[in-house]
């Protein structure tokens, strides 16, 4: 059956449709021995010998969805030509050939999803469809309902118009509701680069702390930095589907109300090394 390229190497598990389609522009794609860059183009994965940068296409992988709490400067890539630490270091004993699914910056903190499965990573990372992001954001000062309001309806970041947004008060540190900086929840359908960074640093409000507490239905407060565990059945299919969470109750600080403990999946702490 002929299929686009993006969609036979995402299926093999080589890469989300959207790196697929840069290998495909880079020349890094051959069917049949042709290099191939039009993004067009279809094969069919049973009879044609497709390779990427020199390997051949084979059966896929098993799929695997993996959660991982990214602590505080680590690349959220696959590999660093710096040498800094990525999120594959923190993810031990996993051998099929998983990749990080969207970004969160190098200084950022929170949730992190990595699969072989690149249709799923294409559908939770791609602003047309993609899951909604939730982070908890610290920002210098108190932004007044004006400013959030230009944020809520989209601001011009670099010459282009950012989406819609939902931004909800959390709290204040200081003593009074106007005093001291803001913990505010930030839900994103988009992911540029450093966005909420660049969002609020353009209303004099810089971010002094960042947190990915949700991929769109998925969240675990139990996870802490380094910490990482496969996505339950339910969480799977919730992703697959894109169903989001019940709107929660709304909160007034960070930590959460105490409440009876449940089976969860358990999670795997990085040993440091």
């Amino acid at each position: 059956m002929l299929e686009r390229l993006q969609k036979i190497i995402a299926h093999a598990g080589v890469a989300s449709r959207r790196e697929a389609e840069t290998m495909i522009r880079q020349g890094r794609v051959t069917v049949n021995g042709r290099v191939i860059t039009e993004l067009g183009t279809k094969a069919d994965a049973d009879r044609d010998h497709v390779k990427v940068d020199g390997k051949l296409l084979t059966q896929a992988e098993p799929h695997r969805y993996i959660l991982l709490y990214k602590p505080k400067e680590v690349m959220t890539t696959v590999e660093d030509p710096e040498g800094r630490r990525t999120v594959i270091d923190l993810v031990r004993g996993v051998h099929e050939r998983i990749y990080p699914v969207g970004r969160l910056d190098y200084h950022s903190e929170g949730l992190v999803l990595l699969t072989n499965d690149g249709d799923l990573a294409y559908k939770v990372s791609h602003p047309t469809h993609g899951s909604v992001k939730t982070y908890n954001v610290k920002v210098r000062g108190v932004p007044d309902e004006r400013l959030l309001d230009k944020l809520r309806r989209g601001i011009t970041i670099e010459g282009k118009r950012t989406l819609p947004c939902d931004i909800t008060r959390i709290k204040t540190t200081g003593r009074g509701d106007d005093e001291g900086n803001s913990w505010l929840e930030v839900r994103l359908r988009e992911g540029r680069t450093q966005q909420i960074r660049k969002m609020f640093q353009a209303l004099g409000h810089p971010v002094t702390k960042l947190k990915r507490v949700a991929i769109g239905p998925i969240a675990d407060q139990r996870l802490t930095p380094g910490d990482w565990r496969e996505l339950t059945k339910h969480e799977d299919k919730m992703l697959v589907t894109m169903k989001e969470p019940r709107p929660a109750k709304p909160r007034r600080s960070l930590r959460p109300a105490s409440r009876k403990k449940t089976a969860a999946p358990k999670a795997r702490r990085t040993r440091r090394s």
